[in-house]
């Protein structure tokens, strides 16, 4: 009889091992899962920006026709483009990407001050791309957070949470609007 319970015994702890190790492999696949969910929001967002990005330059010249004395502007435009272009690291690709996001604001509100520009074709065209580019950088970004937001809750909460740091998860960067950003525009004329 002693020998059936140590039989019984080792087979129950083999029995837990197997769940533990079940569990800890499933988990594993559902935060890899969640974190690529992840880079593949980013990747979209990323899309979008390339866009904006080659639309600026065509939209800076076809201002600069009608508003050369707003040299200023313009300089802030192709300068936050660059630095958005040329950004690697997600955390400083969003601050230069809200950088960007406000200079082009800035431009529109003194486009407005020119009614020859506003009826030129060109510029009307730029900025319906423009604005169409800015649409889809919203969803994508919503649909980014929303998947930051499943995977950060993934690796903070248990048991996960172990997981996620015995493998290395970090905390992935919400996409957040920047305080220049959230201020309305004013435009006069």
């Amino acid at each position: 009889m002693g020998g059936m319970m140590v039989v019984g015994i080792a087979v129950g702890i083999g029995a837990l091992l197997l769940i533990v190790i079940v569990a800890v492999i499933s988990i594993y696949n559902g935060l890899v899962r969640s974190r690529n969910e992840t880079r593949n929001a980013w990747a979209q967002i990323d899309v979008q920006l390339k866009r904006r990005h080659d639309l600026v330059p065509n939209l800076v010249e076809t201002v600069k026709g009608y508003a050369a004395h707003e040299s200023k502007t313009l300089e802030s435009v192709i300068a936050a483009r660059n630095q958005a272009a040329g950004t690697v690291d997600i955390g400083d690709r969003i601050k230069a990407e809200t950088a960007l996001t406000g200079a082009l604001s800035r431009l529109m509100v003194v486009s407005e001050q020119y009614p020859d520009l506003k009826a030129n074709q060109n510029f009307l065209a730029l900025q319906e791309e423009l604005t169409s580019t800015e649409n889809k950088i919203a969803f994508a970004r919503q649909f980014y957070n929303d998947s930051v937001l499943g995977y950060n809750n993934k690796i903070e909460t248990f048991p996960s949470n172990l997981v996620a740091s015995n493998f290395g998860f970090k905390e992935a960067p919400h996409f957040q609007v920047g305080e220049k950003e959230k201020e309305t525009p004013q435009v006069k004329f």
